[in-house]
């Protein structure tokens, strides 16, 4: 009974041992993964002061033009100030945090749209080397924050998935470790636009 009792000592160490350790080394997985999104996040951000970076330049040119509609170009600097002024916090990227930076990046978007199609009404303004250019950047830049959107979803996706798998659910509990937030199609974005002639 001796050896038996000695035997049940050693697996209930080794379990416990076993068992730490584990949870150590998921509890890292999840401060890695956490700093993953944190960073994915940071990227998002990165592209987004880009184009915000770059309205100024493209306001300045086309103010160059006297008879361009001003209400097109105050509501770019409007939209611009509001993204400006909506910040997120990598570790608190709730739904509701998420929508209202949408939002506002979605107003921004929506103005910086309707100031290209008015730039169509004027061809000198089109021909300008520097406003080209300018477009270009911005197209480049809104090509940058569809791609970095979604490298940010799928971190965000393999975060959420680990913490909410069992057993990995109670270490995220102990921890605290909460799902996060993912960017989503703007409202509408299912419907195919109609166009007519």
């Amino acid at each position: 009974m001796k050896r038996t009792g000695i035997i049940v000592v050693i697996v209930i160490v080794v379990l416990l041992f076993w068992g730490f350790q584990w949870g150590i080394s998921t509890g890292n997985n999840m401060v890695t993964m956490d700093e993953g999104v944190a960073a994915s996040w940071s990227q998002v951000e990165n592209v987004y002061q880009r184009r915000t970076d770059l309205i100024p330049n493209l306001v300045n040119t086309v103010k160059g033009y006297a008879d361009f509609e001003k209400s097109t170009l105050t509501a770019v600097i409007e939209a611009r100030a509001k993204a400006t002024q909506v910040t997120v916090d990598p570790t608190k990227l709730t739904p509701a945090s998420m929508k209202q930076f949408q939002e506002a990046q979605g107003g921004l978007s929506s103005a910086l749209g309707r100031l290209m199609v008015v730039m169509e009404k004027y061809p000198d303004l089109k021909a300008n080397e520097g406003f080209l250019n300018l477009q270009a950047q911005l197209e480049g830049t809104e090509n940058r924050i569809t791609v970095e959107r979604q490298k940010f979803n799928e971190v965000a996706r393999s975060y959420n998935t680990y913490i909410r798998q069992f057993p990995q659910m109670i270490i995220a509990s102990m921890r605290n470790f909460e799902k996060k937030a993912y960017f989503e199609a703007e409202k509408g974005a299912d419907k195919a636009p109609k166009v007519q002639f």
